[in-house]
């Protein structure tokens, strides 16, 4: 995370001579395999809670950054049941899905909107995104491990040490995707849960970063009655309309 203040310690550093990943084979198999290990993991995962705090940067016209920031808490029962809180400046959100309806509700305004559905989060996540312009937070964690992640366009892959994310040693990985640069850090030992994701747009000369902190609840308290949603007294149902496209 390219941060403002330099921190002792922790500022931006030069790599020694001689560290750098040979040109002649840019992709190594190991880390593209931590990939492949850390979504089999994911993929076994039925009951848990996962939430995330998000900085992203937005460039001005004159090159100057601004920072944003942004959370998420998810309830999260597999195949097909869902529920999360979104928080940001902008505006607060819960996308509901109990594996028959989704619900997408705006507290501030209680406005709600509900749809039919019944496939798998993988499937709902698609919806969201291709039909209404939603995006669930943390969408590609759901999807790593199944045909929808694909790790062959993989241009640029290679284990950058290790680091301690959350008080947890993990393993630290950068990859090269067409015009985005990714990186990602996976806890060591039997449960690579990933903990940090940094994506760096390289469209944008000023590489605008969005970073992602990750905490998990592998065993959660949660009732199933999270999954239901209930509108609140004074909420107002709305059709949900899809974004205009050119």
């Amino acid at each position: 995370m390219a941060l403002a203040l330099a921190v002792t310690g922790v500022d931006a550093q030069t790599t020694p001579t001689g560290t750098t990943q040979a040109a002649a084979n840019p992709v190594d198999p190991a880390a593209v395999q931590a990939l492949k290990d850390m979504g089999a993991f994911l993929q076994t995962l039925t009951r848990f809670q996962v939430s995330t705090e998000l900085t992203g940067e937005r460039v001005l016209a004159d090159g100057q950054k601004l920072q944003h920031t942004a959370s998420a808490r998810m309830y999260v029962e597999r195949p097909n049941r869902i529920r999360a809180f979104i928080r940001g400046a902008q505006a607060d959100r819960e996308i509901i899905y109990d594996g028959r309806t989704v619900t997408l509700y705006t507290p501030a305004q209680k406005y709600y909107s509900m749809a039919e559905f019944t496939e798998n989060i993988g499937g709902l996540i698609d919806k969201l995104e291709s039909r209404l312009g939603v995006q669930l937070p943390l969408s590609d964690l759901f999807l790593f491990g199944t045909p929808a992640a694909p790790l062959d366009n993989i241009e640029s892959a290679m284990n950058a040490g290790q680091s301690i994310v959350g008080g947890e040693v993990c393993d630290h990985y950068a990859f090269r995707q067409g015009k985005v640069d990714w990186q990602i850090w996976i806890a060591t030992g039997d449960k690579p849960l990933p903990r940090k994701v940094a994506i760096t747009s390289r469209m944008d000369e000023a590489r605008p970063q969005s970073v992602a902190l990750i905490d998990w609840n592998l065993q959660p308290t949660f009732k199933d009655t999270v999954f239901m949603f209930v509108p609140p007294k004074g909420a107002v149902k709305v059709d949900i309309v899809p974004p205009k496209t050119n």
